[in-house]
């Protein structure tokens, strides 16, 4: 039994939604207990506050958002624009896994939200010993926050989509797919001209684990693939 298990107290779902049904977790999502919602926010928020960290740490952006500057560079438009932008190639590209619903969407919204308002609250790093601590507390939470939201199986955002997708076809685990994906991610973004530090990279080569460490924690059958 997992964490979650114990946070929601409802029957056992499966993880892997239909594949015949695109919509099914949708339908599903909207009909789930307060409980379930309650366990996603709470993954939400501790997500956003672990981004407030790592930024207030100021060692360096994650992949992803070394991807979003890269392309703000190049389109002219904002960071956020951005996001929204590579958020949306990914469900119009992912949108048949099935994966996608109410939690989906509080996802994109909620996450930045939460974020501006952590941020003013968490000091900015008054040495590099300090901001070092707070990027790797920043990691680790990322990691954990997935597992928490994913928990609830109100739908997955459309990264970590992409993550289980490429998890479910090619029967490696969280670490190794998060790790890769982020990597190449990370080269995408370096090559449009995102700015790139050495946070990036030890947040690119540490979040594969730590989202393993919160799906075998909070998620254990997301932890384990099956083709």
């Amino acid at each position: 039994m997992s964490v979650a298990d114990v946070l929601i107290d409802e029957p056992e779902t499966s993880s892997s939604p239909p594949k015949t049904d695109p919509f099914a977790t949708f339908r599903a999502s909207v009909r789930a207990s307060p409980r379930r919602y309650a366990v996603l926010l709470a993954g939400l928020a501790l997500y956003a506050v672990a981004l407030a960290l790592m930024l207030q740490g100021g060692r360096g952006l994650g992949p992803w958002d070394v991807l979003h500057d890269g392309l703000s560079r190049h389109l002219g438009i904002g960071v956020g624009m951005a996001n929204v932008l590579v958020a949306l190639v990914l469900v119009a590209t992912l949108w048949r896994s099935g994966r996608f619903g109410v939690g989906t969407l509080l996802n994109a919204v909620l996450i930045g939200l939460l974020l501006d308002v952590a941020r003013p609250f968490i000091p900015v790093a008054s040495s590099a010993p300090v901001g070092w601590t707070m990027h790797l507390a920043g990691t680790l939470g990322v990691g954990l926050a997935t597992g928490l939201y994913l928990a609830a199986a109100l739908g997955s955002g459309p990264r970590d989509t992409l993550m289980l997708v490429t998890m479910q076809r090619t029967g490696r685990s969280a670490r190794t797919v998060r790790t890769a994906i982020e990597l190449v991610v990370l080269a995408g973004g370096a090559l449009l001209g995102g700015a790139v530090g050495l946070g990036t990279l030890v947040f690119a080569l540490g979040i594969g684990p730590a989202t393993q460490l919160g799906l075998r924690w909070f998620a254990p059958e997301l932890a384990r693939p099956s083709r």
